[in-house]
């Protein structure tokens, strides 16, 4: 999930690719479900073991003009899995390498023990390995026109319906779907749209609802801002002062100059730098909202335990400041993302996280059926006003693209928030985590339910038990086993 510099556009749709951050052409991505440095929690240095394994997909479940297939990778660990019909656990990829998820959901390595299951984890086509068309699969807007939400859940459900046949034992054991962010949707949808294939979900940090006409678009900013007004005096307030500052200091070749050396930047800093470097700052304290865990961890930085009271500590400053002293604890604080380690060299603004996430393929998803308004006010959040426009986002997309977005199409695929038909979901949220603004939060039904971790961050439940762990995600992930258990003993298969 993602951002740009100029309209709050593409820029605010594309902030859900869990969250990586770079600059591609006009782009900026400032978050997204991401970024640039495979992780996991320091003190979770787990070795997980996996046979990686290949199924020809077709690369147009809909249509019958191309009948051309590819090789989805997925991920496959049967440990635990010792009994005939026993349960399968299965990851629903995001937007990047399945092995990167794989690496950081270790709640399903947690628990595959005590259910006795086996783990899969599908890989998104047109990330990772699995791409359709080879290297050419984003060549042109013929090939990428394949890349859509419902192709891929098309792929997840031929996939399990193959390994069910073709794996001894399987052939009746019920599949639970899991994802976080995008993937927490797919998981999600999968259950709405292939209940035959998948008895229930766990939809972790899953935004269903951050779409057109759902849920307002400044939501997600202010519960950024919550977070950091949350974890220090004056830290949302010093950061809302901070962009007129840099566009004070910023206004004369010396500060320029100053701003290069302050932040320790790998590039000098240009005049019309100056926007890109705004969004990159916007990306960080973003990715920090979401990544607010409470222990060390890597997930897209290496950083400390609850990294935004440490930022805060840098920006506690009183209003009377220059800009260039608060700049110095702008600049401090960014450094605790950036360089938590000691080991960075400089700061590179083209990049804020892991590069196992795929900007590109996200980008056109976000061009073309996952339309996500966002914009801020600078009031009830500490980021520069930005309207959402979707004309200029449109504009911007078939600049790019040569497409334009449907803006309502994922409200009439998946049903916006008329779900209550739907049984057996999940849908886990964390108080900290800015994607609550799009995500389920109430219950519908005993089972379509919302569980809420008041102190957890971005499906801080997806990740590996941990001893600084608070009781809220504790008590989150053993109900959430309670529910699998539960749909897996009363599984209509037989």
């Amino acid at each position: 999930m993602r951002a740009l510099p100029g309209p709050a556009s593409l820029s605010a749709a594309l902030l859900l690719m869990l969250s990586a951050g770079f600059h591609v052409a006009a782009l900026k991505t400032p978050h997204l479900l991401g970024r640039h440095r495979l992780a996991r929690s320091f003190s979770q240095q787990r070795a997980v073991f996996y046979k990686t394994l290949y199924f020809d997909q077709q690369i147009d479940h809909f249509g019958f003009l191309e009948n051309g297939t590819f090789k989805q990778r997925f991920l496959l660990n049967d440990k635990h899995w010792h009994q005939k019909n026993n349960p399968i656990l299965f990851y629903t990829g995001n937007e990047g390498d399945i092995t990167w998820f794989c690496n950081n959901t270790g709640f399903m390595w947690d628990v595959a023990e005590e259910l006795g299951a086996m783990l899969i984890f599908a890989e998104h086509r047109y990330y990772g390995e699995s791409l359709p068309f080879g290297d050419e699969s984003y060549s042109n807007a013929s090939y990428l026109n394949y890349l859509t939400s419902e192709q891929a859940l098309a792929d997840f459900a031929r996939l399990i319906e193959n390994l069910k046949e073709s794996i001894s034992g399987a052939q009746n054991s019920p599949v639970i779907a899991i994802g976080g962010s995008y993937g927490g949707m797919l998981s999600a949808w999968l259950r709405m749209k292939y209940p035959s294939v998948v008895i229930g979900a766990l939809a972790a940090s899953a935004p269903i609802w951050q779409f057109t006409d759902m849920v307002p678009c400044g939501d997600f900013y202010k519960i950024v801002t919550q977070d950091f007004a949350n974890s220090g005096i004056n830290c949302s307030k010093n950061i809302r002062r901070s962009w007129m500052a840099v566009n004070n200091v910023s206004s004369t070749d010396e500060g320029l100059q100053w701003l290069y050396k302050e932040f320790g930047l790998c590039s000098p800093l240009k005049e019309e730098d100056v926007g890109g470097f705004k969004g990159w700052l916007q990306e960080t304290w973003v990715n920090l909202a979401m990544v607010d865990y409470p222990y060390e961890a890597n997930f897209l930085q290496p950083l400390p335990r609850w990294p935004i009271k440490v930022v805060c500590s840098h920006l506690q400053f009183d209003t009377g400041v220059s800009d260039k002293q608060l700049l110095h604890g702008i600049a401090q604080a960014v450094k605790v993302y950036y360089n938590y380690t000691g080991t960075a060299v400089c700061l590179n603004i083209s990049q804020t996280a892991t590069g196992s996430l795929g900007i590109r393929g996200w980008f056109y998803q976000a061009c073309t059926e996952m339309v996500m308004p966002m914009c801020t006010d600078g009031i009830q959040d500490m980021f520069e006003p930005q309207v959402w426009n979707f004309q200029a986002f449109s504009d911007e997309c078939y600049e790019i693209f040569g497409v334009r977005p449907r803006e309502h199409w994922a409200g009439t695929v998946y049903g916006g928030k008329n779900i209550g038909s739907h049984s057996n979901i999940i849908f886990s949220n964390g108080g900290l985590d800015p994607w609550m603004s799009g995500g389920v939060t109430k219950n519908f039904s005993d089972s379509l339910v919302a569980i809420m971790i008041p102190d957890g961050a971005h499906h801080l439940d997806l990740r590996y038990n941990n001893q600084y762990d608070p009781q809220t995600v504790i008590r989150a992930r053993a109900l959430e086993v309670q529910y699998f258990k539960n749909w897996i003993k009363h599984s209509t298969i037989t």
